[in-house]
């Protein structure tokens, strides 16, 4: 799902406004177009503990738990935050890159092959971050799924 317009409100909605039963209808979409990966396991990008906080509720584990319902996959907590980190929003991508640099560890250790999802590809920097943590770990096969990707023209 292109992460723009009503998507971008929708999106804003269920992480800030604490509509939770976006979740559901966000997996239903992602089923409908994205193929069950080939892993043996879900896990999702960990929260920072003060957004989580302020939210009530993490966005990509709700969607985690929605989509291993669905694609019948457990869903595990691979990962953890090692250091909170600022917001993404309005950093360039080399930004986006170094303010999650070293930012996610492995929290277990990982089957072979791992889908982690988190709810918004925006530059990629923290699904990869979050990615490489779990390969580090023992990971062999890693597939990203999110609800909606920024799509760059150009």
């Amino acid at each position: 799902m292109a992460y723009d317009g009503a998507v971008r409100g929708a999106v804003a909605a269920w992480k800030e406004r604490g509509l939770r039963r976006l979740a559901a209808l966000a997996a239903d979409l992602v089923v409908e177009v994205v193929a069950r990966p080939n892993v043996v396991a879900l896990c999702y990008v960990p929260p920072d503990r003060d957004r989580s906080l302020e939210r009530g509720h993490h966005p990509a584990e709700r969607l985690a738990r929605e989509l291993g319902r669905r694609w019948e996959l457990p869903v595990e907590q691979l990962v953890r935050r090692a250091r909170s980190t600022p917001r993404q929003r309005g950093l360039k991508l080399a930004d986006r890159r170094r303010n999650v640099a070293g930012a996610f560890t492995a929290a277990a250790k990982p089957p072979a092959a791992v889908g982690v999802v988190d709810d918004v590809y925006t530059s990629g920097a923290t699904a990869n971050a979050a990615a490489s943590a779990v390969r580090k770990a023992g990971a062999r096969r890693v597939d990203v799924v999110t609800f909606a990707r920024a799509v760059r023209s150009g």
